[in-house]
């Protein structure tokens, strides 16, 4: 039987505000876990909805970032290593960058799936940094997801949704330019972690935060998934927080 947990959620006037205080909690969280092993292994997410939050965390105080081993969610397959578009050159143009004494363990599609669980390793992470997708999906784990995945690691087919979402977020000018395949973490490889912390500003985005916080738990809506972990945590704006719920 799932035991289901209910996501703290707290609204914010702007994407800005929200970037800056779920920045304050993950960096509580790295505090947390260099102090207690001396080390941090926190997961990225590589989007446009990350942009405030990680720009807010790069700046957190006091923060040893030698300490401190970054993963990322998901890669395209078939595209040029060197395009802005790939998640890695945009974590490294958005984030790494600012925290260059941070190790990062990029994932590189060529390699294979296989290649980037046996990098990760079975530890769990101390913290993953996620969105979701207008589909509600997490990574590239689009619906029906799977919620029981037994490799860590998995080679998808990216739905219309996934691909149109990328066009509009301006990362493409058109659809035929989007990758149709990538390779992703999966939800259980997500989920073993100690906290979660999501941001989701946006409008477009209400459906998303709705279908995850009062769906049942269904593949069909990924992002119901967050609710079997105890703790994770929910930063919205005022455009993706949806005043019914």
């Amino acid at each position: 039987m799932t035991v289901e947990h209910a996501p703290r959620t707290s609204t914010h006037p702007s994407r800005e505000e929200l970037g800056r205080a779920a920045a304050t909690a993950a960096a509580e969280q790295i505090r947390k876990a260099t102090a207690a092993h001396g080390r941090a292994r926190i997961m990225l997410a590589a989007a446009p909805s990350q942009t405030a939050t990680l720009t807010a965390l790069a700046a957190e105080p006091d923060l040893d970032w030698s300490l401190v081993e970054c993963f990322h969610m998901d890669e395209y397959v078939g595209l040029d290593p060197a395009a802005p578009q790939s998640f890695r050159n945009w974590l490294r143009r958005n984030f790494l960058d600012k925290v260059p004494q941070a190790t990062f363990r990029p994932l590189d599609p060529e390699d294979g799936p296989d290649a980037y669980a046996q990098l990760m390793g079975d530890e769990p992470f101390d913290l993953v940094l996620f969105g979701l997708g207008v589909n509600g999906h997490l990574a590239f784990n689009d619906p029906p997801a799977d919620f029981t995945a037994a490799e860590a690691v998995r080679l998808v087919a990216l739905d219309e949704t996934s691909r149109r979402q990328q066009v509009d977020e301006g990362n493409f000018a058109d659809l035929a330019d989007v990758p149709t395949h990538a390779v992703t973490v999966t939800i259980p490889r997500l989920l073993d972690a100690d906290a979660l912390i999501g941001s989701v500003p946006g409008s477009v985005k209400r459906q998303a935060v709705r279908d995850t916080l009062t769906q049942p738990i269904d593949p069909n809506y990924p992002g119901t998934a967050l609710r079997t972990h105890p703790d994770v945590q929910l930063f919205l704006d005022i455009e993706s927080a949806d005043p019914e719920v």
